[in-house]
């Protein structure tokens, strides 16, 4: 019986990788950059994207990022109408019913809904995750590119407790920072726990309240977007 759950977790896991290569493949030819935006529940994904998107912020020396949204929820399309209120075209891809509730996105899930993105009219897809520290970190949807939100409200044993999601991304955004004078948080011990799970990671500390470090986020999006090397 053990054996059999293995086995039919690896053909689940290979399916998915076979869909997240047609999906990458289909990004490629319409020279669209995808980023898989992780985080656990009320990290701030959905207000850092506000926050980015609401000051003008994706821009390089070759002019505007052409950005566009695919908002994963269980249920509802409240982020995705804050962001759409900002004139950026957004799609809303919720798992239940459809999918049965699921608790994170994986390749089929954004496969069908890309027949409602306009990859045509966009450089840069930034796809929101469901919010969850498990599910997301396991399945590949097609990204070129994965950055993970975790605020200082949730503790620094986070990258301990699941490490598999620090390991899977390019980037950690430590959002909430306006908030540390008024937490028991040790921002040292976080990154010293980041490290010993990912060493070198690259990280940048965020307040997407007040807007501190959200220009760096938003220079590393451009840069995915023009295709520059991610920072190591």
């Amino acid at each position: 019986m053990h054996r059999s759950k293995v086995r039919v977790a690896q053909d689940v896991l290979d399916a998915n990788a076979t869909i997240a290569r047609a999906n990458r493949a289909d990004f490629d030819r319409a020279g669209v950059r995808a980023v898989n935006l992780m985080s656990a529940p009320g990290a701030g994904k959905t207000s850092l994207l506000e926050r980015v998107l609401a000051d003008g912020l994706l821009h390089t020396p070759g002019g505007d990022v052409r950005v566009g949204v695919l908002e994963g929820d269980v249920r509802g399309s409240l982020d995705a109408e804050r962001l759409s209120a900002l004139h950026v075209p957004v799609t809303q891809l919720n798992t239940d019913p459809g999918f049965g509730g699921e608790c994170h996105l994986d390749a089929n899930m954004v496969r069908s809904a890309l027949g409602a993105v306009a990859l045509e009219e966009i450089e840069l897809l930034v796809i929101e995750n469901v919010g969850n520290l498990v599910c997301p970190a396991e399945f590949r949807v097609g990204e070129d590119a994965r950055a993970m939100i975790s605020s200082v409200t949730e503790g620094e044993d986070k990258p301990l407790k699941y490490p598999l999601m620090f390991r899977a991304c390019e980037l950690v955004v430590v959002n909430k920072i306006d908030l540390l004078p008024h937490l028991d948080f040790s921002l040292e011990d976080f990154l010293g726990n980041l490290d010993r799970v990912n060493p070198g990671v690259a990280h940048m500390l965020v307040s997407a309240r007040t807007g501190d470090g959200v220009e760096a986020f938003a220079d590393w999006l451009a840069g995915v977007a023009r295709r520059q090397e991610l920072p190591a």
